[in-house]
């Protein structure tokens, strides 16, 4: 599968130019980042520790779909309409990242398409390793035994 972290995924000159919109923040174990159907007004780049996703199964504890590292994007759903969260996020360690105003990064895409064609195709990677990641997670909880198997 195709790393879909930022610095596989971007050139150098665009990676340079989202960084001018970074800045540093660190979340302790058991912070949430965010809540499924709320405001999706920023980002994360983690640079240290892990971030959970979880997705909201009614009458259920909420599962984790997949746990993110180092140079792992948390969140895309800032960068389409309705800018709602998908999924949940939580730090399961300390965690240390790199934060981005969404606004602001859509913004710069608006005024350079190039860069704006760039984070497209670099969020659409992540969108499908999340959708496939969130499949197979499903599969394994809630599926018949044998069901999830790829023919």
């Amino acid at each position: 599968m195709i790393s879909a972290s930022m610095t596989a995924a971007l050139e150098p000159v665009y990676r340079e130019q989202l960084m001018r919109l970074a800045r540093e923040v660190s979340f302790e174990a058991g912070t949430r980042l965010f809540e499924e159907g709320r405001r999706a007004d920023r980002f994360w780049i983690v640079r240290t520790g892990t971030v959970a996703l979880h997705l909201h199964v009614p009458g259920r504890r909420p599962a984790v779909i997949e746990s993110l590292g180092n140079g792992e994007l948390v969140g895309w759903s800032w960068h389409f309409p309705p800018h709602l969260w998908h999924l949940g996020a939580e730090a399961v360690s300390p965690v240390r990242a790199w934060e981005f105003d969404a606004e602001a990064v859509r913004a710069m895409c608006a005024a350079d398409p190039e860069l704006g064609r760039a984070v497209a195709v670099w969020v659409g990677r992540v969108i499908a390793q999340r959708l496939h990641a969130t499949r197979i997670r499903l599969l394994d909880l809630y599926a018949p035994y044998g069901s999830g198997g790829l023919t």
